[in-house]
């Protein structure tokens, strides 16, 4: 079940503040799973295509001061506005000496871009730092952190917890076992190592082997080209994505009116509605890309969310 708690969520509102510029991209979900079922999702929180050429990702293995051990690898492709690109473990075959299972072939399904071989960034355990670098790979050209690099501490802890002195020396170690999630107030990546990292302030956990968000990401940055910014979630989507034709719009809250929109904002469907009612839309006219999902209630709220159709 999620963990959205409310003191975490005003914590993370008040350390993001001043950082709030959704200029570019950040981590915005990390899967540490079985074995080597392992995956990083990015989020592009702007209105421009972004070309991944520039865009590096290393591990510092085991609180190491350097990548060296823990690999990095160059992204490929690009990433459309208000949209995820998931990085995923690369292994396909079971390994036997040394023992090393291949990444689940339905998580694989779920990646962009499929990692380098060992050492790789998604061969991560929860006491490895993920840096995500930017047209270079100084200090300078941090764009976003998870983790602290060079944390002595994690050279025999399991991995980050969630409780003083954040180490896992007490309380629960988040990064380790879990999938967690950006919060949505986080609008941009930590570019100063953080010391120490307090995984509360920025990320909700998720159980272990929950990969049922991933590909998608709610953020607060708002969607330019579109006339309202997002004021409330107040459905759910499923299939998302979707690539057999059909997705389920399921209002949650007072909702007059369903629409659908392309990135630009114009608007492609429009379908008045009620409250509790599980709206059908046929997809199967539109094609493949990145959408969103516009619910409007009887005051005025308005919710929205991305829908990708495959």
């Amino acid at each position: 079940m999620k963990r959205t708690l409310l003191f975490v969520s005003m914590i993370a509102l008040s350390t993001v503040v001043g950082a709030q510029d959704c200029s570019d991209l950040f981590i915005s979900e990390y899967v540490e799973g079985t074995g080597n079922d392992k995956a990083i999702e990015l989020y592009n929180p702007t209105n421009t295509t972004i070309d991944l050429s520039v865009y590096k990702i290393a591990r510092y293995s085991n609180g190491s001061v350097t990548y060296s051990s823990g690999g990095i690898t160059t992204l490929t492709g690009t990433i459309a506005p208000y949209s995820t690109f998931v990085l995923v473990n690369g292994q396909t075959v079971d390994i036997a000496s040394p023992p090393s299972p291949k990444c689940s072939p339905v998580l694989q399904a779920m990646g962009d871009q499929m990692d380098n071989a060992y050492p790789a960034p998604t061969y991560m355990n929860g006491n490895d730092a993920i840096v995500l670098y930017k047209n270079g790979v100084a200090a300078a050209n941090i764009v976003d952190i998870f983790g602290k690099y060079g944390d002595a501490t994690m050279t025999t802890a399991d991995g980050w917890s969630d409780e003083f002195p954040y180490d896992g020396s007490a309380g629960v170690v988040w990064t380790e076992n879990h999938t967690l999630f950006r919060l949505p107030a986080v609008k941009k990546g930590v570019t100063v190592n953080p010391d120490p990292f307090i995984v509360t302030q920025q990320w909700d956990s998720l159980p272990k082997d929950t990969w049922t968000g991933l590909g998608a990401h709610t953020c607060d940055c708002p969607i330019l080209g579109v006339n309202e910014e997002v004021l409330a979630a107040s459905f759910s989507i499923y299939p998302n994505p979707s690539s057999n034709g059909t997705v389920f719009i399921d209002v949650k809250n007072e909702a007059v009116l369903v629409e659908v929109l392309d990135l630009n904002g114009k608007k492609l469907l429009e379908r008045p509605t009620a409250n509790g009612t599980l709206v059908t839309i046929e997809t199967s006219e539109f094609n493949k890309g990145i959408y969103f999902v516009r619910v409007t209630a009887s005051n005025n709220a308005v919710g929205q969310q991305k829908l990708i159709i495959k």
